[in-house]
């Protein structure tokens, strides 16, 4: 009862984590296309008043006349709307969701026993937590003191969008050495999302307070308010599409399972990028084209490191996915056709992969197979056959060798032909 409790508060939590990310994400982009979006005021009036900028648009049967004060507004409302909860409630759930998940069961999720590094792969659990915690404020803090040294008034960003990007190959590359595959992937998203939800809570919102109280009190805000706050803003905005697709990674191995999965990580990072900075570039009136074609190229490119070569133990259609349904078992007469070699192998999977991978779980931690994988027969095994020779060839499976699983298993269940 106790690991099915864990999976609702899981399933629960997790609804409240996509519900605010989709809710947060959703007001930046819409946020950042009205500010791309902007014209210059054509009425008079409006220009003497300040306004900077304005957008009509039409949506759901209205019209709105959106506009943007470079300076402030004659007359300030109580009612001034602020963006800082769904920020702050997508970075609080999904960090539940990774202590719930991944530092509740550290040596199932996060050590990484195959790592070359002797000091990661021996971690014990509480040790790869406290790394773990320490990789995500360590995350923020260089990337905080990179803003604020390189670029502190906003006038060299171009060098800190580049340093920037350094910056997240460096993470990718330390994530995939340190942790496991799946938590490092994950973790290298965290560290952006952290940024995000920090430059909020640290940067933006506090820096508007300020703006909001000096014009209260009629004086003249401080300018580099703004410019810190679009700064770091524009910054989240380009994180986006990255971290999303690396929150969806954990449902395909083939992605972090790969000896240069660091590689295709950030090949995936800096296609988000770019794809973003279209839609950003249309918003202000610009089609370039040029930015997609070169995000989906760089997504070739990761196709093409992450493709299995000869030898190989999967074929990469079937790799794409944990949960993935595949074709029914041959018959029972074929299955017993297969001789000792399928009895063999099934005796592996029965001892190192079956207490999870069952109907009923015999591990603690799962009320149900993990990903609805069933090994509980040679029929349901077969139905897994590329799958299980794609996570146990690549030392994925068992999660952290909880089973130790011998390299003689592996390379009996990644030759097996059946």
């Amino acid at each position: 009862m106790e690991a099915y409790f864990l999976d609702f508060a899981n399933l629960l939590l997790r609804w409240l984590h996509v519900i605010a990310a989709v809710a947060w994400i959703g007001e930046s982009i819409y946020f950042v296309m009205l500010d791309n979006g902007l014209r210059p005021p054509k009425a008079a009036e409006d220009q003497r008043k300040g306004v900077f900028g304005e957008m009509w648009a039409v949506h759901g049967g209205g019209f709105y006349h959106n506009q943007k004060y470079a300076s402030a507004p004659e007359k300030l409302p109580e009612d001034l709307h602020w963006s800082f909860w769904k920020a702050y409630t997508t970075w609080l759930s999904g960090f539940g969701l990774f202590v719930l998940l991944y530092m509740a069961n550290p040596g199932f999720y996060l050590v990484n026993p195959g790592s070359d590094w002797a000091w990661a792969a021996n971690l014990s659990g509480w040790q790869a937590n406290v790394v773990a915690l320490l990789f995500l404020l360590s995350g923020w803090v260089i990337y905080n003191e990179m803003c604020k040294r390189i670029s502190p008034n906003m006038e060299r960003d171009g060098l800190l969008s580049l340093a920037v990007a350094v910056m997240m190959v460096g993470v990718a590359y330390l994530s995939t050495q340190i942790f496991a595959g799946r938590a490092a992937f994950l973790l290298t998203g965290a560290v952006m999302a952290t940024a995000m939800s920090a430059n909020v809570f640290f940067w933006i919102i506090p820096g508007q307070r300020r703006m909001v109280k000096a014009m209260k009190a009629g004086e003249t805000p401080n300018p580099i308010d703004g410019k810190r706050g679009k700064q770091r803003s524009v910054h989240n905005t380009y994180f986006t599409l990255p971290v999303v697709l690396l929150m969806l990674s954990n449902h395909y191995s083939f992605t972090y399972t790969h000896e240069l999965s660091w590689v295709i990580m950030s090949l995936f990072i800096f296609a988000g990028a770019l794809i973003r900075q279209f839609f950003v570039l249309m918003h202000a009136g610009h089609l370039k084209p040029a930015y997609p074609a070169a995000g989906v190229a760089l997504i070739l490119v990761a196709v093409w490191v992450g493709a299995p070569t000869a030898g190989n133990a999967t074929a990469a259609a079937t790799a794409s996915t944990e949960a993935a349904s595949v074709e029914e078992a041959p018959a029972d007469t074929e299955v017993v056709a297969q001789g000792g070699a399928l009895e063999e192998v099934h005796a592996i999977i029965t001892e190192r992969c079956v207490s999870c991978h069952a109907q009923n779980p015999e591990h603690a931690g799962f009320s149900a197979a993990p990903a609805g994988v069933i090994l509980d027969t040679p029929e349901q095994m077969l139905r897994q056959v590329d799958q299980i020779k794609q996570v146990v060839a690549s030392g994925y499976m068992p999660l952290g060798n909880i089973t130790q699983m011998t390299d003689e298993e592996r390379a009996k269940i990644a030759d097996w032909s059946p």
